[in-house]
């Protein structure tokens, strides 16, 4: 079989593909793109048993079908080194003998059987949503960062789902932050909800956020998740479990109520946070009138950073300690000029909002356990 392709469009998408390569595959065909060539149609496909992702492409010429494997790495390495140019890839069907063709360079590599490459799982009982693109791209990037690592609550190391007949709800927790990303604008009468790990979520959200509105088809069940979009699919393994009730760990009753800069105070955070013990990264805020002082010292080292920053404030005085590196990651993640935080007592969560929603069809909360304070 041989096939003519652009160098540029195929490395576009060999690296968009590669991201789901493991580092420490077990089987050594995991290391490999599957080229599976049609009469009209290139299919390229990489897997590492729980996520499996394929690119389609129409070549610029085709002679014969057939499929193989080709090591993912050293194909990768040659492609950077092309400049946009065509390039022929021929296979060899007997001996799988693969050979790239570029101007006057000839480049020859071996190939692999296909047939030890896993299949596409097949799934039954499927329910179906539209979200377009970028929806599933924003809601992914303002949550996956929250997630765990915990090998003992593996369902706290993914992001929640959920569709509802009002709104679409993605949610992300480690225990000590949490952040709720709902779109008013998007609602289904398949109310259902699953958890995402954070391997494709990784691998979808750079491309959905290249594609603008396009919708993306989601097919899913109980143990799998399939995404299709532009020349894509991608279809992963879900996190089985039952996800904590999240609504019920966000305080709803907050009377002191903190506006702020949120560059002014994010750049502060991070002055101060240098100074911080790099046990705890506490850093301790305390509001008084309008004015905020943060505070960090690492006793150890006899380090202390003070800074005051003017804020608006309604509420009675208060002293409350919050983990500097979970706080600038929230705060970074904002659109907004200006951040709400509301707080109760020095031992309950901090919610944190924007202050002005320039998009009414967006809501997005972050919460915030506090840190014991030193004496």
């Amino acid at each position: 079989m041989k096939f003519i392709v652009s160098s540029l469009k195929l490395l576009k998408n060999l690296q968009a593909l590669s991201g789901v390569i493991g580092s420490k595959n077990t089987l050594p065909i995991l290391d490999d793109f599957l080229f599976q060539l049609t009469e009209n149609e290139l299919k390229i496909t990489t897997s590492d048993l729980d996520v499996t992702m394929t690119v389609s492409m129409v070549p610029d010429m085709v002679d014969g079908t057939g499929e193989v494997t080709i090591p993912a790495r050293l194909l990768l390495e040659i492609m950077k080194n092309f400049p946009d140019v065509p390039i022929t890839i021929a296979v060899d069907n007997s001996t799988l003998a693969v050979e790239l063709i570029a101007g006057e360079g000839r480049y020859k590599l071996a190939g692999h059987k296909s047939d030890e490459f896993p299949q596409l799982p097949v799934m039954a009982d499927t329910s179906v949503w539209e979200i377009p693109a970028d929806v599933l791209a924003k809601g992914f990037e303002k949550t996956v960062f929250a997630t765990g690592v915990d090998e003992i609550r593996p369902i706290m190391s993914g992001v929640l789902m959920e569709m509802t007949e009002n709104f679409l709800t993605f949610v992300a927790t480690d225990a000590h932050k949490l952040v709720r990303y709902r779109r008013m604008d998007v609602k289904s009468d398949v109310v259902a909800s699953f958890i995402m790990p954070k391997k494709p979520i990784n691998q979808l959200k750079n491309i959905l956020a290249t594609l603008s509105d396009e919708p993306v088809r989601i097919e899913f069940n109980k143990t799998n998740a399939s995404f299709v979009f532009g020349d894509y699919v991608l279809i992963c393994r879900l996190i089985e479990g039952r996800y904590p009730n999240y609504d019920a760990v966000i305080p709803k009753q907050n009377p002191n109520q903190l506006i702020i800069d949120r560059q002014t105070f994010l750049s502060a955070i991070r002055r101060v946070a240098v100074f911080s013990s790099k046990a705890t990264h506490q850093v301790r805020f305390r509001i008084a009138g309008q004015e905020l002082t943060l505070t960090a010292e690492d006793i150890d080292f006899y380090n202390e950073a003070k800074e005051r920053l003017s804020c608006s404030y309604q509420g009675d005085d208060m002293e409350i300690g919050f983990n500097s590196r979970f706080l600038q990651e929230m705060l970074a993640n904002f659109d907004s000029e200006m951040v709400k935080i509301e707080m109760s007592a020095p031992n309950r969560a901090g919610i944190i909002t924007p202050n002005e929603n320039e998009n009414e069809n967006e809501d997005l909360l972050m919460l915030l356990m506090p840190v014991m304070l030193n004496a």
